[in-house]
């Protein structure tokens, strides 16, 4: 027997089961609890409007049921268990009397089995009764709208019956009584297991083997794979107890209902920086898939580029999408694709690299017919939007720049793909280089080398660093630093293997670099023009517009397009979108017909209507002309911002100081080269310099504050990759700001680098915040150079373990400005305590630490507690969510009584129970300085708040003492608070 309270307790099961499938699997529900009487008429109708979000309905038919009494409750169940149940195996049989005095009753008494026979049936079933006057042309159309399956076309004929009294229930009942038995599932129908078999083999043949960026070599995806860090996308905000972020999933829980955004929303989104292994994942989504090892209540997957989507000119239907454009039925194409609209929710549809769709997301123009065409960026965005193949699943991958909030308003999840993690790094080494010793040797060199490991948590540089390894072990010089230096290494890679042996010279020296200078010249005229018009596709006539012949693209730069739209000759693309950008970058900076003012372009809004980015940067006075089409101008402005940024950084390196004999060597005129340098210095500096000083005076008494603008890291970057002390400092000369905020900027390793490049050069200290990025033990280390002008340091969220804070503290114990460090959310152990009590022991001037959310016991609180007596400055501790439990507050209690500054102490989530606050009471009759205490969340009960009250009775000095949340009754809690308001309950 189900009870009322029973049921309640399982709502949150129950309304996940009942939205987990189709609408479909909803209303299959509904018809059993109208066959059995659960429901009246009344209640049918209400739960049965259209347009209602599905979540919104199965609250609705909860309360309803719940309404009914346990009987109710107990039916709804069964009636769950009887839909699941059909949709594996159904019920074929179903027997009533065709002749039957109550026709209607019948109808709605065997309303399961008839809606299963009338499923295959129901458009002669239409026909007839149209003809014979039981139904009006205008009833039939509206049963016949294209957004119905058969399933709900037979349940909206069996609703017309119900009200009708013209003859259509005995008509029905009789009929479909006639009609034949359906004689197996839909699935298993030999047609259906054809076209699956074939999906699945194509599908398996497109995503078994990982075609490396050069596409010079396949290797077996399964053996490559590597794991990337996965994040998932909270609300900022929401209320609740403070979660253990960020939460992490791996890909086969990619699906799961674990951070849902809006959970009648059918999109996954997973968004990561450029070369942060999105395609990869995808295709390792494909692969398990086809191979029959996850996702498997998926039966049919249909994989898109959305770079080779935006070059479908002609309108197409959904139909059109999946069968032309991914695999195409030998057979009963229309009898699948029916087969698809009733079953949506065995549908999977992925869409790679939004960022490279041309179209911006709008949901403006509706679209809900899959039989009807409509153009390419319509169908795409009604997909997403659930308009088309609602409960399909749909999984979006793009850059975060790329996604608008308007979007976002259709995501059921959101994950951020934070790229490799110092493991993954090391892991993706070691199945690249099975050879003895090769892995070990690069992994050592990566350790030595912070900036090239800071480089390598983005696979696309994992990835060039194992394609460089003989360079990298083998030079005598120093390693790659910036991006332009990797990108170089690459290149210089690239041309030595396709250069006769010994004709060429060891390294990138000028000669080699001349020696192919027209291919590289074609490759970036080709790369340039494909920016300014979101082209990242080309055919064979654009290649020819360009000038680039087969000796060019034999350099192995430009790869066969995957998943092509099919078409005569095999068009081609970049190996990758990184690589088209450093192309265009290296045509600005080498060719003669790019003006040496043309970095303005990158870095500078000079008219109205110029790039998203420029806008994003202050405006320098630049003279204003209208723009030949296809000049570089015109194609700089016509460019997605994103890339724009990323170009602007590859030109700020090229013409760096320690380029400019290489770039000198190949240019006709070294006048030129001197001015476009200028011309990049000048808007940088210029640039930054007009960004921090454009920032609105702060509040008088308080430290001036800047939150980054978009744009402001990858200007930092710019500057970075120029590699030029005199220009940093210049950009940052005379800024004054107490408080900078990068919080939500995607800062990893490299922009972490980059930012104490700049920021080290500040003559007044800064509170540094990074909270919820990726910042990352690697990235602590690139911060150090900077810790000097910091004067408080955030970095909520950012995957810090203890070899990353014990690193940090080191440095910190000579860095006397430092008084602030927030590691809320990270991974610290009691492996880190030593160090942080060594802090509080050598600075006494350190005011603030904050350590919640991580992974310290009793045995990290009694040693922090150790370093605090030998303290007389800290005024905050924060310890919120970790477990130190009543033998670390014993510690801690008798820290309090010797020490003299601590202010506010936070406790909160910490397993302390009576036995840890009665500790705590006796330190805080001999306290003076706390101020507050917090201890919510500690499974206390009366007897530890009666101690604390006596504790209270001898100290003056405190005034409020948090305790929400623990084992109160409501009478306690009444006369608790009137004998102290203090006590905050």
């Amino acid at each position: 027997m189900c009870t009322q309270e029973a049921f309640q307790a399982q709502r949150s099961q129950l309304v996940g089961l009942l939205v987990s499938g189709s609408l479909e699997g909803f209303e299959s529900v509904l018809d059993w609890l109208l066959s059995w009487e659960v429901l009246s008429w009344e209640d049918y109708e209400s739960l049965s409007l259209l347009g209602q979000p599905l979540s919104h309905l199965a609250r609705r038919l909860l309360d309803t049921v719940w309404r009914k009494g346990p009987w109710g409750c107990e039916q709804l169940i069964a009636a769950v268990q009887e839909a699941q149940a059909d949709s594996q195996s159904p019920k074929l049989c179903g027997h009533w009397d065709p002749h039957s005095p109550h026709p209607a009753q019948d109808l709605r008494s065997h309303r399961p089995a008839i809606v299963r026979r009338l499923h295959s049936q129901v458009e002669g079933v239409l026909d007839l009764a149209e003809e014979r006057g039981f139904i009006s042309p205008y009833e039939c159309d509206e049963i016949r709208l294209p957004i119905f399956t058969s399933s709900q076309r037979a349940r909206r004929l069996l609703d017309l019956a119900m009200v009708k009294v013209n003859g259509l229930a005995p008509f029905l009942l009789q009929h479909v009584a006639e009609l034949p038995v359906p004689k197996a599932l839909p699935f298993e129908d030999a047609a259906c297991k054809k076209y699956m078999s074939k999906l699945r083999t194509t599908v398996s043949a497109q995503s078994r083997f990982l075609s490396t960026y050069d596409g010079a070599e396949s290797l077996c995806l399964e053996d490559i794979y590597t794991e990337n860090v996965l994040e998932i996308r909270t609300e900022v905000g929401m209320a609740g107890p403070p979660q253990n972020c960020p939460a992490t999933q791996g890909l086969e829980e990619l699906f799961s209902t674990r951070g849902h955004l809006n959970e009648d929303a059918d999109t996954v989104l997973v968004v990561g920086e450029a070369g942060s292994g999105k395609s990869t994942l995808l295709q390792q989504l494909h692969l398990l898939w086809a191979a029959g090892r996850d996702f498997q209540d998926f039966l049919f997957v249909f994989p898109f580029s959305c770079r080779q989507l935006q070059r479908v000119a002609k309108p197409m239907s959904v139909q059109a999408l999946l069968f032309e454009h991914c695999c195409w039925p030998d057979v009963g194409q229309q009898h699948l694709f029916q087969l698809l609209l009733e079953h949506p929710d065995r549908v999977l549809l992925t869409f790679d690299g939004f960022d490279e769709f041309k179209f911006r997301f709008t949901d403006h123009e509706r679209h809900c017919s899959p039989m009807h065409p409509t153009s390419v960026q319509n169908l795409l965005f009604n997909l997403l939007q659930g308009n088309l193949l609602k409960n399909a699943r749909k999984v979006l991958t793009s850059r975060p720049d790329a996604v608008s909030a308007c979007l976002r308003k259709y995501v059921r999840k959101e994950l951020a793909l934070k790229g490799f993690s110092e493991a993954g790094i090391e892991l993706y080494l070691r199945k690249r280089h099975r050879e003895p010793g090769v892995a070990d040797r690069l992994i050592s060199l990566l350790k030595a080398t912070s900036a090239l490991h800071g480089l390598c948590h983005l696979p696309v540089f994992s990835w060039m660093v194992s394609k460089c390894h003989q360079e990298l072990l083998l030079q005598g010089g120093g390693s790659p630093k910036t991006t332009t230096d990797m990108y170089l290494l690459i290149l210089q890679h690239f041309l030595l293997h396709t250069s006769p042996p010994d004709s060429a010279p060891r390294g990138l020296g000028a000669g080699l670099l001349r020696g192919r200078l027209p291919t590289l010249l074609h490759l970036g005229h080709l790369a340039l023009r494909g920016l300014g018009t979101c082209s990242y596709v080309f055919s064979a006539k654009q290649l020819r517009a360009a000038r680039v012949d087969s000796e060019d693209v034999s350099l192995g730069f430009l790869v066969r397009a995957q998943r092509a739209v099919p078409e005569s000759t095999a068009p081609r693309e970049f190996l990758h979108i990184t690589f088209q950008c450093f192309f265009a970058a290296l045509y600005l900076a080498l060719s003669a017909a790019a003006p040496p003012s043309s970095p303005r372009y990158l870095f500078n809004c000079h008219q109205p209507g110029g790039s998203l980015l420029a806008r994003l940067l202050p405006t320098l006075c630049v003279p204003g002309s209208r723009c030949k089409e296809d000049s570089v101008a015109a194609l700089l402005q016509g460019a997605e911002p994103h890339n724009l940024q990323i170009t602007a950084a590859f030109l700020a390196g090229l013409l760096s100081q320690d380029h400019r004999s290489l770039l000198a060597e190949c240019q006709a005129s070294e006048k030129a080269l001197l001015r476009r340098q200028a011309c990049a210095r000048r808007c940088l500096a210029h640039s930054l310099h007009k960004h921090f000083h454009s920032i609105p005076p702060g509040v008088p008494g308080e430290a001036k504050s800047m939150h980054a603008m978009p744009g402001f890291v990858w200007l930092i970057r710019s500057l970075y990759e120029m590699q030029e002390e005199r220009l940093a400092r210049q950009a940052v000369r005379g800024l004054n700001i107490g408080h900078l905020k990068l919080t939500f900027c995607s800062v990893g390793p490299a922009e972490c680098a980059a930012l104490a490049f700049v920021l080290r050069h500040l003559k007044w200290p800064v509170a540094l915040q990074l909270d919820h990025n990726s910042v990352g033990d690697i990235g602590v280390e690139q911060l150090l150079p900077c810790l000097s002008v910091c004067k408080a340091l955030y970095l909520r969220d950012n995957n810090i373990s203890d070899r990353g804070v014990c690193k940090l503290i080191e440095h910190a114990l000579h860095c006397e400005q430092l008084q602030k460090l927030a590691l809320f959310n990270n991974k610290l152990t009691d492996g880190c305590a030593h160090s942080m009590a060594r802090l509080l022991e050598c600075r006494q001037n350190f005011l603030a630490l904050r350590l919640g959310n991580n992974h310290i016991t009793a045995v990290g609180a009694q040693v922090l507690a150790q370093g605090l007596r030998a303290n007389a400055s800290l005024q905050f501790l924060g310890l919120v969510g970790n477990n130190i439990g009543s033998v670390g507050a014993q510690a801690l209690a008798l820290m309090l009584e010797k020490n003299v500054a601590l202010e506010e102490l936070c406790l909160e989530e910490n397993h302390l129970q009576d036995e840890g606050v009665c500790s705590l009471a006796e330190g805080l009759k001999r306290n003076s300085s706390l101020k507050v205490l917090k201890l919510s969340n500690n499974c206390i009960t009366y007897l530890g708040a009666d101690a604390l009250l006596q504790a209270l009775e001898r100290n003056d000095t405190i005034l409020e003492v948090w305790l929400r949340g623990n084992t109160f009754s409501p009478e306690e809690i009444e006369k608790l608070s009137h004998r102290d308001t203090r006590l905050l309950l």
